[in-house]
């Protein structure tokens, strides 16, 4: 019986490619670099702020990252203000959340996006009181696929790796849930896609919340 789910929130729960493409290119402008495409932010995601900025710089010829500093606090202060931009749910992921929470399970938000910008996303897609708790990249913890965090989240929960489920939709992700010794499903609807995820040897790959609901009953 699994007592705890932990999620990760681009691509898994939210689609906030939007934000991020929109957020990426109005900092190139502001640093006088070239733009990515939605397509290569898609690509760039899912290991933290710091890596899309230094992919970004690499595609638009910076390979030294000489802009690096004052590119990522243009993108800080930019992103700061647009994290919401154009973000919304996945087909039937409220419904899902809703029903997970009427089980008991306890809920969790676990990102790569800094700390701030993760709990103000979920706080203005989902409320305050869907996830027991919400945690993006902090200093002092590192960043998946390190499974400090997913563990650390699944203790305060009171759950053990066994009895908790870790959802995301990355290789990242894949490597974080089978780090922390947990049930781990990824997702074909975020920004990998499955045929990327099967080539990345991920083991459980679903297509739609209900599949997910039935892991979980099951």
């Amino acid at each position: 019986m699994y007592k705890a789910c932990i999620f990760d929130l681009d691509g898994t729960l939210t689609n906030t490619l939007d934000s991020l493409t929109y957020s990426v290119n109005e900092t190139m402008k502001e640093i006088g670099l070239p733009q990515i495409t939605e397509d290569q932010c898609r690509m760039f995601v899912g290991n933290g702020a710091k890596v899309l900025i230094e992919k970004t710089l690499r595609a638009g010829g910076d390979t030294s990252l000489a802009h690096f500093d004052e590119a990522m606090a243009a993108y800080q202060r930019i992103f700061d203000v647009n994290c919401t931009y154009h973000v919304s749910p996945y087909p039937g992921i409220a419904e899902m959340l809703g029903e997970m929470k009427a089980m008991g399970l306890k809920l969790g938000v676990l990102s790569n996006k800094p700390d701030r910008q993760a709990v103000h996303v979920v706080r203005a897609i989902f409320g305050e009181n869907v996830f027991d708790r919400v945690q993006g990249q902090r200093e002092g913890t590192p960043r998946k696929p390190d499974p400090t965090a997913a563990l650390q989240i699944a203790s305060s929960f009171g759950a053990s790796p066994e009895e908790t489920v870790y959802i995301g939709d990355s290789e990242v992700d894949a490597a974080t849930g089978r780090a922390a010794g947990m049930k781990t499903i990824l997702v074909a609807w975020g920004f990998r896609g499955a045929e990327a995820l099967r080539a990345g040897g991920a083991e459980c790959i679903v297509d739609s919340t209900d599949e997910i609901m039935d892991i979980i009953r099951g």
